[in-house]
């Protein structure tokens, strides 16, 4: 299990740069009126999609099996997780979840559409969200401690 919550804290830091790559490419082809290429803007786009899904599994196969997930809520209830616990065991997960979800809407949104500057401003925006959901969520305080 300490191999997971390891890959899970590290590969974050994976997810989180090339989201930050896709956001802001994004945002400079939105607004740049750039065109939208196979080659770089897609898969930047793809792997940011598909490294999100997979931090999600991973994150989801911790809160399953680690004490600090389901087996917390199970234990203490709802009523009885502290701060810290209820971070760990319900705001996380759950915002991560939408997190993931706006990213894959962002991901289907841009698929749709034919201009260039629509496909980047749907990447932008929902890609951007997901990104600042993430980041208000991530548990810093454990992160550097």
């Amino acid at each position: 299990m300490e191999i997971l919550r390891n890959l899970h804290s590290y590969f974050a830091y994976v997810v989180l740069a090339i989201l930050i790559l896709a956001v802001f490419n994004a945002i400079k082809g939105w607004l740049g009126k750039g065109e939208f290429t196979m080659h770089k803007d897609l898969r930047v786009s793809l792997f940011a999609l598909i490294l999100t899904h997979m931090q999600l599994l991973i994150g989801l196969i911790l809160y399953f099996i680690s004490d600090n997930g389901l087996k917390a809520i199970q234990a203490l209830g709802m009523g009885g997780l502290n701060s810290a616990a209820r971070l760990l065991a319900v705001e996380h997960p759950f915002t991560n979840i939408l997190a993931v979800a706006l990213i894959t809407i962002g991901w289907s949104r841009h698929k749709k559409k034919n201009e260039s500057t629509a496909k980047f401003k749907s990447i932008a925006i929902f890609y951007g969200i997901g990104l600042a959901l993430l980041l208000f969520m991530i548990p810093w305080g454990q992160w550097f401690n």
